[in-house]
């Protein structure tokens, strides 16, 4: 059976672990977090039941719903203020349609609101559409390697290596990469102001 198969990885059940946490904190119940999401109550189900790897596209859109980051839900809040996060332990998330990683670098700390991520996309990969965050939150991006087109709302930039780019993400973004090798680039969400 699925379930059976995908609950001994242990990022999947650290996943299902925090959204149902986060969905209970807010008073979700499955049906509720479907609508203020647009994700199905099967798809959250399912992720929920360590049966499904959602796509980035997916974790953005429960990730706003809920009110927390990225990382928030990929690993478990930790208390001290020293942290340091070996690459083995660092949660990383392979979206299967496109092959677009996504590898949470930030340590997940309460009250914060800030998740740095390294995003690898493939050649001619492009990540689909994130949702908007709401009004306050602000995206940071610098490309290490290779070419990376941002659209945000109507919007895009093309961002080559070493380029950097800010914008506020109250709009819909999407990447593509641009290149014919993987294109890699830190991104770090804020979302302090809106938490104050």
């Amino acid at each position: 059976m699925g379930a059976e198969q995908t609950i001994h990885n242990p990022q999947l059940a650290v996943l299902a672990e925090e959204l149902r946490h986060f969905r209970k904190e807010n008073n979700f119940s499955l049906e509720m977090l479907a609508e203020a999401s647009g994700v199905s109550r099967s798809m959250i189900s399912k992720i929920e039941r360590c049966e499904t790897v959602p796509s980035t596209v997916i974790l953005s859109k429960l990730a706003e719903a809920l009110g927390v980051t990225f990382s928030q839900l990929m690993a478990p809040a930790v208390e001290r203020e020293i942290v340091h996060i070996p690459a083995a332990r660092q949660p990383i998330l392979r979206d299967a349609d496109s092959g677009f990683l996504r590898r949470c670098i930030s340590p997940v700390l309460p009250g914060r609101g800030i998740d740095w991520v390294l995003n690898t996309l493939p050649p001619g990969a492009e990540t689909g559409n994130f949702v908007a965050h709401r009004r306050g939150v602000e995206e940071y991006i610098y490309v290490l390697r290779g070419r990376v087109r941002v659209t945000i709302g109507t919007d895009q930039v093309v961002l080559s290596e070493g380029d950097s780019l800010y914008f506020q993400a109250d709009a819909d973004h999407a990447f593509l990469n641009l290149g014919k090798t993987p294109c890699e680039y830190f991104l770090v969400i804020d979302t302090s102001k809106v938490r104050r």
